[in-house]
């Protein structure tokens, strides 16, 4: 019972706060001056994002269980979800990967070649020691030998470069596995 009052209480807040952000986001519509309703949409957003930080501070999660709860009845307590088992991986095995992650630390990763095979087109497809493979996606000549020290580093737009030390060329490449 005191779940469905509480539920009841958050659903009732949040329409009554959706409800003058509405009211503000017309008001800020109305401004002739860009400048003005720019900073009145920046300003409502900011109160949204901090109402937003305390009904998620306020709210916590409750778990329902078939026994009923007997022990303690106060509103603070509250049993905390089971958390998701997430296996990370290296930024060595990420590097290239179509892996959305908010911030890869390597800019340039080095390998050793451990095979050179050429599809029908001519493009290279190179697997490196470590376990990756990897396809040259432009059409430049490129000259590699099994057991080389080769760098893959982050290029523009989110492709990647294949180049030597010892050499002043590079391919564009893909990650493929």
């Amino acid at each position: 019972m005191r779940l469905s009052w509480i539920t009841a209480a958050a659903i009732l807040i949040s329409t009554q706060a959706s409800a003058g952000v509405e009211q503000e986001l017309l008001a800020c519509a109305q401004k002739s001056d860009k400048l003005e309703r720019l900073i009145c949409f920046d300003a409502l957003t900011e109160t949204v994002k901090a109402s937003q930080g305390s009904k998620a501070a306020a709210v916590t999660p409750v778990a329902v269980s078939a026994a009923p709860a007997v022990a303690n009845t106060s509103p603070a307590s509250t049993v905390p979800a089971p958390q998701a088992v997430v296996q990370s991986k290296s930024a060595e095995d990420e590097f290239g990967g179509n892996f959305k992650a908010e911030e890869q630390t390597i800019e340039k990763l080095y390998m050793e070649v451990a095979s050179v095979k050429k599809d029908p087109y001519g493009a290279l497809k190179l697997s490196f020691s470590n376990g990756q493979v990897w396809k040259q996606n432009d059409s430049r000549r490129f000259k590699l030998k099994v057991g080389e020290t080769v760098y893959i580093e982050k290029a523009a737009l989110g492709s990647y470069i294949l180049g030597t030390d010892s050499r002043n060329a590079t391919i564009r490449v893909k990650r493929i596995k």
